[in-house]
């Protein structure tokens, strides 16, 4: 489910703070509005009233959010066998039946002219014969994702590619009832040379109830915290940081010595080891660092996990830019309409008489 309401910025410390009066923090923020001091004392307290029914709506939200919750774990246990298939044909653990692999072209095959229908199936055997026998499962399934998702395309770079060709499955698991709220992505990997790791983790966890100091901010679910896991690199194949060699010169001798000292590069395994939430609270930078990794999480767990297979072909790209292209043609409308009123703005002169009115076609 891509709930809307699920917020995936970084908001600072999770966790409820206790009441420091009779009334909610959120009862006092109404004398914040003009003129409320003004109204009759008796408006005010039925308006108190209703903010008290507000603050019983917010509770029955969050409650409705954790029974969502509780219905997705149930679910994703229904999906898993669904999803355990796909990981088999992947890693060319099984092969599909011919019944398993048909599929009715939507239109590509009936629009395409005969002799191309030829040609195209001519390329194809061409294609089977060259690479008979050495393809297994479905070659780099999830790096081809990666590359075509823009999200996680600006994560990866070229020496991540080598590793993440063992990447075999991510899955998503939910936390068990009574547990506090969270998921949890796991990264399956086959046996490689650069980790002894099998399962890269990263756990998000959620926070579903009304602030205490804000409660009528509540809007659902949010990620306010996150925890990676320690990758048990090879020697010499840590990608996470690069080797730097310095040549450093003695003041008295004059004698010159080469030092080398690891510094950090960028990676995406660096995933695995986020910023940590400050209860101190945290400079801009390091505040988007946070929500665009909340975002991520999100994105793997909402969209990428359950529709992996229409990424790699291309078709759930076709979806997310139609809605992308939908916002930007929005967006430079009111950019023109702002540059528009701007250059009016600047050519008013108030000694001078005012333009005439112009003209708009109807």
């Amino acid at each position: 489910m891509d709930r809307k309401n699920e917020k995936s910025e970084a908001k600072g410390k999770g966790g409820s703070k206790p009441f420091q009066s009779d009334k909610p923090e959120g009862f006092l923020q109404v004398e914040r509005i003009p003129n409320f001091h003004l109204l009759p004392k008796t408006v005010k307290r039925r308006v108190y009233a209703l903010k008290r029914l507000q603050l019983q709506s917010g509770n029955i939200e969050a409650k409705f959010y954790e029974e969502v919750h509780e219905l997705e774990r149930k679910y994703a246990g229904l999906y898993q066998p669904i999803f355990d298939k796909r990981r088999d044909i992947v890693a060319g653990a099984v092969e599909p039946t011919d019944e398993e692999c048909e599929w009715q072209s939507d239109r590509e095959e009936d629009e395409l002219a005969e002799d191309l229908l030829k040609k195209a199936a001519l390329e194809e055997k061409q294609a089977d014969s060259a690479g008979a026998g050495d393809a297994k499962g479905v070659p780099e399934f999830w790096l081809t994702i990666f590359k075509r998702v823009d999200m996680l395309g600006e994560m990866l770079q070229e020496h991540d590619e080598p590793i993440l060709k063992h990447l075999q499955d991510i899955t998503v698991k939910f936390s068990e009832p009574g547990q506090p709220m969270s998921f949890t992505l796991e990264f399956h990997f086959e046996p490689n040379s650069y980790f002894s790791n099998t399962v890269l983790t990263k756990v998000y966890k959620m926070k579903s109830e009304p602030d205490a100091a804000d409660p009528f901010s509540f809007e659902g679910p949010e990620i306010i915290d996150c925890e990676g896991c320690k990758i048990d690199w090879q020697k010499g194949k840590d990608v996470t940081v690069k080797i730097v060699k310095k040549k450093q010169k003695h003041k008295g001798r004059g004698t010159i010595r080469t030092v080398t000292k690891e510094v950090p590069q960028d990676s995406f395994f660096n995933f695995f080891n986020p910023v940590k939430v400050s209860p101190d609270g945290m400079d801009e930078d390091l505040d988007f660092t946070l929500a665009t990794d909340f975002e991520i999480g999100h994105f793997f767990r909402e969209r990428v996990i359950p529709r992996a297979v229409l990424y790699f072909t291309g078709e759930a790209l076709e979806d997310d830019e139609s809605y992308e292209e939908e916002d930007l043609e929005e967006g430079e409308e009111e950019d023109l309409d702002d540059e528009g009123e701007e250059e009016d703005e600047g050519d008013f002169d108030p000694t001078k008489e005012p333009p005439p009115a112009e003209c708009k076609q109807q």
